[in-house]
């Protein structure tokens, strides 16, 4: 384990792509053993990619490009800004529910933090907010899309941890909404104390909130749709994925009448650049597993836990805080990809809830994206603010204490996480 641990850390090292890394480190496993052949390296390589599950990444990925090409993204936020732009630091609170809203669209935190950071971020400056503020707010309110469905790495831990990717994004519902709440208040003290807030704004009346919400519906009703049909046993998860397709093409099509064919091709064209990405990794990640699984790190790292400790709650703020410190050097799907098939198996010992447990890992590694020294949304959003990381990093730390104190009461509160799948599934 060593050895796969170096090769991985000197070729992340180097520069070279993460796929390549988590490859290599693989192949020096089995390069090395005297028990492992090579070839059985390749045929986990070929066995990871014979997964009906894991057809749910790539078309919830096509789906989310379809929506926003399709003019959904630019009706959810209509309806964020006649619903909440009245508010002290208006355009903050846009952004929160505006990322809550495209959690259930793009799945993907990255992306909606760079979607934002090119719509609201310009104007949250010109209306005197501090980049600084802006940029962390718009960074850290896309993580509410780890949790909120389609979550992509709810997707990725359901299938390498075998959990149940249904009770997975039912569980994320109740911590995103929460997510999304702690994050307003906190933003709403800071833009009071700073009076960011515009001077003729007024609340919605009733007929301006419900135009809203209507021509915002077949956005809204998406999430809707995704986890009724899910419980229902009308689709599994990953039929759910190419539903979604469907649904975005037939809603820019002819609802919308936005969708064109040229559109078509754009949406293709990046998801394909993101599935091609993601994929690899996901592949070059089927030896790292075996070879985790092979040497029984799971049951080392259990022994040594166990050891010290009897109580599940230390146990998991232990994984949680190891894990938050990985997120901040490494991207969350990698972590996913590699550390569930190490931590679910103590979870489950100790008697933790795979379900609990996944809800915490996925904010926890999502959040590093948002973090120095290497946070990807960070890096994206602050490029495109011309913001300085300094800045961000001292505007971002009320936001980052209101999420820590999310993921304590969800930790010690594991109700709060279980009591929408456990009322759909029992």
């Amino acid at each position: 384990m060593a050895l796969i641990g170096f090769v991985f850390l000197v070729f992340l090292a180097v520069g070279a792509p993460v796929a390549y890394a988590i490859g290599l480190s693989g192949f020096a496993f089995f390069a090395t053993s005297d028990i492992m052949p090579m070839s059985i390296g390749v045929q986990k390589i070929a066995t990871v990619s014979q997964s009906f599950p894991l057809l749910a990444v790539p078309f919830f990925v096509l789906a989310g490009h379809l929506m926003n090409e399709s003019g959904i993204t630019d009706r959810l936020f209509r309806f964020s800004r006649v619903s909440v732009a009245w508010m002290a630091g208006g355009l903050a609170q846009v952004s929160i529910i505006l990322s809550t809203l495209m959690g259930g669209v793009s799945g993907s935190a990255v992306a909606d933090a760079a979607m934002e950071a090119r719509v609201l971020g310009p104007q949250m400056i010109g209306q005197g907010y501090s980049k600084g503020y802006s940029a962390a707010v718009i960074a850290l309110s896309s993580l509410i899309t780890s949790t909120i469905p389609p979550s992509i790495g709810l997707i990725l831990y359901g299938y390498v941890g075998q959990v149940s990717i249904g009770r997975l994004f039912l569980a994320g519902i109740v911590p995103g909404v929460l997510m999304m709440l702690f994050l307003m208040v906190a933003a709403w003290l800071i833009a009071r104390r700073r009076n960011y807030v515009v001077t003729d704004s007024r609340k919605p009346t009733a007929s301006e909130l419900l135009t809203a919400t209507w021509q915002a519906k077949w956005a809204l009703l998406f999430p809707v749709l995704l986890v009724v049909s899910i419980r229902g046993g009308l689709f599994t998860p990953s039929e759910v994925g190419a539903f979604a397709v469907v649904y975005a093409i037939l809603v820019g099509v002819l609802a919308h009448r936005e969708l064109t064919l040229e559109k078509i091709t754009r949406a293709f064209g990046h998801a394909i650049s993101d599935i091609g990405l993601i994929m690899l990794i996901i592949l070059m990640s089927g030896m790292i597993g075996f070879a985790i699984i092979f040497l029984q790190v799971p049951q080392e790292i259990a022994k040594t836990l166990l050891d010290g400790m009897s109580d599940p709650v230390a146990i998991v703020a232990v994984i949680l805080a190891s894990l938050f410190v990985a997120g901040l050097f490494v991207e969350s799907t990698i972590l996913v990809l590699l550390l569930t098939p190490i931590f679910v198996p103590i979870v489950q010992k100790v008697g933790v809830d795979p379900v609990h447990f996944g809800i915490l890992m996925m904010t926890i590694v999502t959040l590093g994206s948002m973090t120095p020294p290497v946070g990807v949304a960070m890096y994206t959003v602050c490029s495109l603010l011309d913001c300085r990381i300094e800045d961000y990093v001292r505007e971002s730390v009320p936001f980052l204490l209101a999420i820590l104190c999310l993921i304590a009461a969800l930790l010690f509160f594991p109700g709060i996480v279980l009591w929408l799948p456990n009322l759909a599934f029992g």
